[in-house]
């Protein structure tokens, strides 16, 4: 709040000059541009600063709050969790070279939450990478990427991109890459917001789990749109709603979606995955576990 205090006064002496210019018919224009203009300024500074001031005392409280899912043995549950329904294992740490069109309209998907060369997030995490290592064996296919973003097309990536795609999950740096895209993009935001939310551990990976599959967009359809759906059905638990009431809705409006693309779509991965946990109570998301993908049984003890 207090650099928002220092940018109003920071404004003053442009609203003195356009008092001036007032005074002179022909500057009336600019002098009521200028003023609206650098009380734009003012406002969007005044909000920023306010958000900012917000989200420091949201940090706060998840300063507070206990790990949940990202304490490490959750963390790596998590990523059991997710492989075994974006690649159907349990050893998510073999799913970096991972790459094929599966035929859903976003292109390749690829890495170990599932990249997509048609959503963005594949070209961000090429983007990154090639930063810090300029002549990896990506780069040479980011026009083709900037190109084919947001389509399911191919074009200017094969034949090559797979296999150079394979080819560098040979090498550590773009493991650590990939991993710290799926954090940044994907992990740490829905932790964070699912404590903010009051939910725990389980909460915390279906967040997660929605984010990776639905994307962390306002659509409908996209991770913030699902949670304000469900808002509108169920209290969150940080306002004092029942914690699986709310999280039984989300899964309804997850599944709803999942099917709105694909009536014939496969959903175990809320049906006798998530949801089963969530019935059985394993709010905490404590070992053992045992769920079904695809029809196919895991465990982890």
């Amino acid at each position: 709040m207090k650099r928002a205090g220092c940018l109003v006064f920071a404004v003053v002496p442009v609203l003195v000059t356009a008092a001036v210019y007032f005074a002179t018919p022909e500057h009336a224009a600019t002098a009521t541009s200028d003023a609206k203009g650098s009380s734009s300024v003012s406002q969007k500074a005044r909000e920023k600063a306010k958000a900012g001031a917000e989200r420091a005392a949201d940090d706060e409280v998840v300063a507070d709050l206990p790990p949940g899912l990202a304490a490490p043995r959750k963390k790596e549950l998590a990523q059991q969790l997710v492989a075994s329904a974006e690649n159907s294992t349990l050893k998510w740490h073999e799913a970096y070279g991972y790459i094929e069109d599966i035929g859903d309209g976003q292109g390749y998907t690829a890495g170990v939450v599932g990249f997509c060369s048609g959503t963005h997030d594949l070209l961000t995490l090429v983007e990154r990478y090639t930063r810090k290592h300029p002549d990896n064996g990506l780069a040479r296919y980011l026009p083709a990427l900037r190109e084919v973003d947001g389509t399911d097309s191919h074009e200017g990536l094969e034949p090559g991109f797979p296999k150079a795609w394979r080819h560098e999950a040979t090498i550590k740096a773009f493991r650590d890459a990939q991993d710290s895209e799926r954090d940044r993009v994907y992990f740490d935001p829905a932790v964070r917001i699912a404590k903010l939310d009051g939910l725990g551990t389980l909460g915390q990976f279906i967040y997660y789990d929605a984010m990776v599959l639905h994307g962390p967009g306002t659509g409908d359809n996209s991770f913030y749109g699902l949670r304000e759906r469900t808002m509108r059905e169920a209290d969150l638990p940080s306002e004092g709603g029942d914690e699986k009431s709310y999280l039984d809705i989300f899964l309804d409006i997850r599944r709803k979606a999942m099917k709105s693309r694909n009536p014939d779509r496969d959903t175990t991965r809320i049906d006798t995955a998530q949801r089963q946990f969530l019935y059985d109570g394993k709010l905490d998301l404590d070992t053992p576990l045992e769920w079904k993908v695809y029809g196919e049984t895991y465990r982890v003890p």
